[in-house]
């Protein structure tokens, strides 16, 4: 192991979402970063919140509904979302969905 570089290999491995459930990893944490691998299954939700830290939602499958402050977006796998600290927030998966979830800074 060394501090100059890290190889996560959990993105390949099958994270799924039971039906009526959402399932969360974290497959990195770091001083500046951590980094979580959710599924959810089609219709499920993280109510409306908030974090102070500035994040990145990358949907890898599945389509969702994310709401960003007064905004909806339909979110496909392939996409990249910036959230500012503070920035209300939630997600609906419409389909089922697994997503990474990058919290940067302290």
């Amino acid at each position: 192991m060394t501090d100059q570089f890290t190889i996560i290999t959990a993105l390949q491995e099958p994270l799924d979402a039971p039906t009526d459930s959402i399932v969360s990893r974290t497959v990195y944490n770091g001083a500046g970063v951590r980094i979580v691998l959710f599924a959810f299954a089609a219709g499920q939700e993280l109510t409306e919140h908030t974090s102070t830290r500035e994040a990145l939602i990358h949907v890898l499958d599945g389509e969702a509904a994310i709401t960003l402050g007064d905004e909806t977006v339909a979110a496909q796998a392939g996409m990249l979302i910036r959230m500012a600290p503070n920035l209300p927030h939630s997600v609906r998966a419409q389909s089922p969905v697994r997503m990474l979830l990058y919290m940067l800074g302290k």
